[in-house]
């Protein structure tokens, strides 16, 4: 009756690799993370850097584009909100976060 029952070997504390080191086991893992820091999260800190730095600098008078593609003149500033002249007479008010887009004096003309 032993012919039914198979050896069992213990397995092998080597990886792919051939090592057994913490950074041949977790070297891949750690790689990831380095990468992923680099191509995602960093640029992204780096966009809301600069996002923050246009809202501190934004003055009464300039002109701006607003996230929906709205184009106008700053004639008010609050803390959380901006009035902006649309054309001659009309005003909109929009949030500071909706601004993208600082752009050159006298572009508004040119259009």
């Amino acid at each position: 009756m032993s012919f039914f029952i198979s050896n069992a070997y213990a397995q092998s504390t080597t990886d792919i690799l051939g090592s057994s080191s913490f950074l041949g086991q977790y070297g891949f893992l750690i790689l990831m993370f380095v990468a992923m820091y680099f191509l995602m999260i960093r640029p992204q800190q780096k966009r809301a850097k600069e996002q923050k730095a246009m809202m501190e600098a934004l003055t009464k008078g300039a002109e701006v584009v607003t996230a929906g593609g709205v184009l106008g003149k700053i004639t008010k500033i609050a803390d959380a909100y901006v009035t902006l002249e649309i054309s001659s007479g009309a005003e909109l008010v929009v949030q500071k976060n909706a601004i993208t887009t600082v752009l050159p004096n006298g572009t508004l003309k040119s259009l």
